[in-house]
């Protein structure tokens, strides 16, 4: 059976910001309009046991991920009732997580990670003038200030360091690499997880001009530089995954490498969904079979419709299977290798990014291996 790593929960569908890369509310899918707003009790009740069995069965950890929308806005006593759940049925290895825009972070729930041992990742895309360009609220007031309070909430908290696990930024193209990440140095993150803008074959990511054009693999090799010259750095976990892997180490993430993520998401209303970044490729996250967390979820992760989506994870056109960089760089996400014609049976939209960022990464290896 296919071991799940990471169990994503949509505590809630809706959002109180409204980012203008989201690929969620701003790509073309609006199965979120038919969602229940926030997961209900007995949803999560369900969904528990559940889970207890699955995890009983596979005999392997994984980790559970509260998501949106913006899971806070369950509000407080929900939320806790929601770790408490969990933590009654799930065993100590299972670790809880929240992913969150940070401006519902107030003291209060921040005690109550600390109470069920919830790791804190916070959404923050870098300085003021970076972060509110694209991070409104849904008022359209800017978000920045309210976002930074909250980290530092985190942190001053008691047993914060230990909580916060990290920050989440979203590449901007205008912003300058060097300015993020002193930003970020600044705030005292332990780490940060640099993401691309999602996009595909049929609509490119945003700033990307072409399929064979380097824009994003220029930002990076940008940050990398700047990263390699600091002797105290910040984690950056995508840098760290593909050096690790050119270095003949294994990433510990999707989106590089070439190691298997089971990875299923819970939708407010309870159905089992793949990998929520699908629905930005024509709603491709749905199973063609409707699972919920009331039905067997053993079952369904022996199913062949599950195999058949674990194994999209991994890239089938020919240009990625001849690639030889492909150990280091996976095929990356599936979301970025959709188009309507062809599926997911293409190379990525960061192929040339990514091959440009390898070639650097090799280059200043062999310089600092060298001296």
């Amino acid at each position: 059976m296919i071991a799940i790593d990471t169990v994503l929960v949509k505590l809630a569908s809706r959002c109180n910001l409204d980012c203008d890369y989201c690929y969620i509310y701003r790509m073309g899918n609006d199965t979120w309009r038919r969602q229940p707003k926030l997961m209900s009790d007995q949803t999560i009740s369900a969904m528990a046991c559940s889970l207890a069995a699955l995890v009983e069965n596979q005999s392997h950890p994984l980790s559970v991920v509260f998501h949106g929308g913006e899971p806070l806005m369950v509000g407080t006593a929900r939320f806790e009732a929601a770790c408490a759940e969990l933590r009654t049925h799930l065993p100590p290895s299972v670790g809880l997580h929240v992913q969150t825009n940070g401006l519902l972070l107030t003291d209060e729930v921040i005690d109550v990670c600390a109470r069920y041992d919830v790791g804190i990742s916070v959404s923050i895309d870098g300085p003021a003038e970076v972060h509110d360009r694209h991070r409104p609220d849904v008022r359209g007031r800017k978000s920045h200030a309210a976002v930074t309070a909250a980290i530092g909430r985190v942190l001053a908290h008691p047993q914060g360091r230990s909580l916060l696990s990290g920050l989440l930024s979203v590449i901007d193209l205008q912003s300058d690499p060097a300015d993020v990440y002193e930003f970020f140095k600044s705030i005292g993150t332990p780490s940060v997880d640099f993401l691309y803008r999602d996009g595909n074959h049929d609509a490119l990511p945003i700033g990307k001009a072409s399929i064979v054009s380097t824009e994003y693999g220029d930002w990076m090799i940008r940050l990398l530089d700047v990263y390699l010259a600091d002797p105290n750095p910040i984690r950056i976990r995508l840098l760290d995954d593909m050096m690790r892997l050119i270095l003949g180490g294994r990433s510990v993430k999707e989106g590089v490498g070439q190691d298997d993520y089971g990875i299923l998401v819970v939708e407010t209303d309870g159905t089992i969904t793949k990998n929520d970044t699908l629905k930005s490729a024509d709603g491709a996250d749905k199973f063609a079979q409707t699972w919920t967390v009331h039905d067997d979820l053993i079952a369904l992760v022996r199913s062949v419709a599950f195999s058949e989506y674990h194994w999209a994870q991994r890239p089938s056109a020919a240009v990625c299977l001849a690639c030889p960089e492909l150990r280091i760089c996976g095929g990356g996400m599936p979301t970025h290798r959709w188009s309507a014609i062809r599926g997911l049976n293409n190379p990525s939209v960061f192929c040339a990014d990514q091959k440009r960022l390898i070639e650097h990464m090799r280059d200043q290896i062999a310089i600092r291996t060298a001296a």
